[in-house]
């Protein structure tokens, strides 16, 4: 019987993982947090962490996919991450449709579906001005040859 560590078992289901630092929430805006190269992606995982506490009032947040060629289009539904304490986890499960999850410091549900992604930014998105930080963990799977993505 094969023993696999959990980087390995995460690689075999999840494949490529890419770390984006902790940085503070967008103000009111869209932010590049993720691009992709050189051809279509399959993201597997989108999956954040606050690690500072959001201010407590309403602030929608949602990812976008910005891409080079064609109009720019959700990625999820809008999540209100009002007061979300440090050590929430923030997923986005899929269809399109549905909003962004998030659960209190522990456990959050994973994705349904899948996303393709074109060439472009993946954009973290919010329509206030809020305190707080989060930090994000994205894997995914090339599906055209030499295509990737990294953090920005």
């Amino acid at each position: 019987m094969a023993v696999y560590n959990d980087t390995t078992l995460a690689t075999l289901t999840l494949e490529t993982r890419i770390e984006r630092a902790a940085a503070t929430l967008p103000q009111t805006t869209q932010t590049p947090y993720f691009s992709v190269y050189g051809g279509r992606c399959l993201v597997t995982l989108l999956l954040g962490e606050v690690t500072t506490i959001v201010q407590a009032q309403a602030c929608a947040a949602s990812w976008e996919a910005d891409p080079t060629v064609g109009t720019t289009n959700a990625m999820c539904a809008t999540f209100d991450v009002n007061g979300a304490e440090a050590g929430t986890l923030l997923t986005v499960i899929g269809p399109v449709a549905t909003a962004m999850t998030a659960g209190k410091s522990g456990a959050v549900q994973g994705p349904s579906s899948p996303i393709v992604v074109a060439v472009g930014d993946l954009e973290f998105k919010t329509a206030a001005n809020n305190t707080g930080a989060t930090k994000w963990s994205l894997w995914y799977v090339p599906l055209d040859d030499g295509a990737y993505i990294l953090a920005v």
